[in-house]
């Protein structure tokens, strides 16, 4: 999967510095994956969340963070939409991110 944009990443694991163990890790393993659906999705990342309009939430660090990504199954593309803690995460509209 081809992810846009690390950047978003990079820039929030520098402001939290605890999370970019698990971020680069959530990182590397989605970049080799090859999500079709997902059902895809769940095989690999069991508490993720699926939502509609394919975007789906996953738990970072023990659920200290949230990413929301939207994908693009056809293309093989991963959309970095919101990368926040649980509580920032809980004051956002999910389905507007």
């Amino acid at each position: 999967m081809r992810i846009i944009s690390v950047k978003r990443l990079r820039e929030f694991w520098e402001k939290h510095s605890d999370s970019e163990q698990a971020l680069r890790a959530w990182y590397e393993e989605t970049k080799k994956s090859n999500w079709n659906n997902p059902n895809d999705i769940k095989q690999m990342y069991s508490s993720a969340s699926i939502l509609a309009n394919n975007k789906a939430v996953f738990n970072i660090r023990g659920n200290t963070y949230r990413l929301v990504v939207a994908i693009n199954y056809a293309y093989k593309i991963v959309f970095i939409r919101f990368i926040g803690t649980h509580k920032e995460y809980d004051r956002i509209k999910v389905a507007e991110v």
